[in-house]
Order: structure tokens, then sequence, then C-alpha cells
């Protein structure tokens, strides 16, 4: 048992992780990604990128097992390298485009099973979010356990109100885009959370009759923003490597607006020179 200070100041004990649950780290990591080419792999300020998700997860404490799904014998060797599992590699269905993160997750818990090992919960950790930490790995596992859960997932606050979008008619005008309700809301300052795609803690019994996690039951662990991001384009990665370089979330934003700003000029320029 340990002791937590809640925000209103309240002491409130909770069960550590300790071994009354097995808990298996999965980190998917699936080589020839398209939109970023072998992003998982790709050294973000001395490291390939999966290494960091690999060290939050050992030095969280929490996992009696940490491994690394992948299909490629490559990937399989660096996290090896940084003391991940890989006892198998990914059949070539849960390898594709179109098979889903609980594709594999069901494909692993089941091929575990079948060497005998078997969990209380899996947490899936994605490599695209670096800046996630061992200290929110526990923190969201004490939340799993205080909460009775049968899921938590990460979440932060939105950098954008969803009120203040809408769909356009091929025309543009704005009919129904936006509605007075709409406006109330965002003025009196309600606030609205998104994935962040950094935790995933599910049950693993609970997982086999029901894949569909926001529901009764299932719990958000908010992050901050400046440790939210998950990474897809080379954009995302230069904000990774920045703030882990300590430049801050105000460095973030610059830098996002003028990745915005260039992308922008150089699709314009590209779409000129096919045009000519």
């Amino acid at each position: 048992m340990i002791d937590i200070m809640t925000a209103g100041g309240a002491i409130k004990r909770i069960l550590t992780i300790g071994n009354a649950m097995k808990n298996l780290a999965i980190i998917p990591a699936r080589s020839g990604s398209k939109g970023l080419k072998d992003k998982n792999i790709k050294e973000l300020c001395g490291k390939p990128l999966m290494a960091y998700t690999i060290e939050a997860a050992i030095d969280s404490g929490c996992f009696d097992e940490v491994m690394v799904s992948t299909d490629s014998e490559k990937y399989a060797k660096i996290a090896s390298e940084y003391n991940a599992k890989v006892p198998f590699l990914r059949s070539k269905a849960t390898a594709t485009d179109t098979a889903s993160s609980w594709d594999m997750v069901k494909e692993v818990l089941e091929r575990y099973r079948v060497l005998g090992k078997e969990f209380d919960t899996f947490c899936l950790l994605q490599p695209t979010s670096p800046l996630r930490t061992k200290a929110d790995i526990v923190s969201a596992y004490a939340l799993y356990r205080e909460k009775a859960a049968h899921a938590i997932v990460s979440v932060c606050e939105a950098e954008h109100s969803p009120l203040w979008c809408g769909h356009l008619p091929d025309n543009r005008e704005f009919i129904g885009f936006l509605t007075p309700e709409n406006m109330k809301q965002r003025q009196a300052g309600k606030k609205f959370y998104r994935l962040n795609g950094a935790i995933y803690i599910v049950n693993c019994e609970r997982f086999k009759q029901d894949w569909f996690l926001y529901q009764k039951g299932s719990f958000a662990y908010i992050m901050s923003q400046n440790r939210s991001v998950d990474i897809d384009t080379a954009i995302d990665f230069e904000l990774a490597g920045i703030i882990l370089r300590g430049g801050g979330y105000n460095h973030l934003k610059f830098y996002f607006w003028i990745g915005s700003f260039f992308s922008y000029k150089i699709q314009k320029r590209t779409s000129q020179r096919r045009c000519a």
C-alpha cells in the first residue's frame, strides 16, 4: 500500500502494483511505415524512437514482461538491445496496413497463452509517444487500481475546441457550420480532451469479451500536452526532438507554426511545378 495526496489535499491509500497482478507491456513496432519511413527505429536525440518507450516501461517496474510486437528481424534485434522481449514475430495477417492494434493484441495474448503465460492486464504503449514517462505509467496503473477499472486510456486537453469545427458544403457556405449554442458553450470555458495514444491499460479478461474501451468502467488518465506528442509525420518528429532537447512547449508551438508554414509553401510549389 502507498499513500498519495489527491488534488484536494486529502490523503488516499491505494494498492501498489506489486506481484498481485501479472502485467504485460506490448510495444507495437511494425516495419515499413509509409508516413515517416522506419519511424519506429529512426534516431531521435541519439536513440531509436522505440527505445524511449522500452526504457520507460522497464523503469516503471509495473510489468512482468515488456515485449515488442514486430514483423521485422532488424527491429527485433534493436528491441533486444534495449532489453525488451521479442518471443515471436507478428504474423503476416497482423502486419498489414489494414490490421488494427487490437488484432495484434489478440494475437500476442493468444501466442503467450500457447507458451504457457497469461496476464491480468496488458498495457499498449505506442513507440510514437516518446515523451510519456515511467511516472505516467506508474500513475496510470495506480488509477487502474483505485478505480477498479476495466481500462485506463491516456488523454490530454485538446489544443483547439471542437466547438469551432464543422462541416462545409461544396460551395463552402457557412450553413450549419456553427450554432449559437456552440458559441455559448465555448464562452463558458468548457474543456475538451483528446486521445493522445500514449497509454492503454486493459483488463485481459474484459478485453476477450469486449475490445471497445470507451464506456462505463473505463477512465481517462490525463497527461500534459507537452508529453502528448504522437509522432506520425516529420514535423511531429522534429517537435519531439525540440522538447527532448529542453525547448519547452512554447518553442514547440512556434516550431509547429513554422513547420506548417513551410509545409504549405512546399506543397504550393509542388502543385505549381505539376501545373507547369
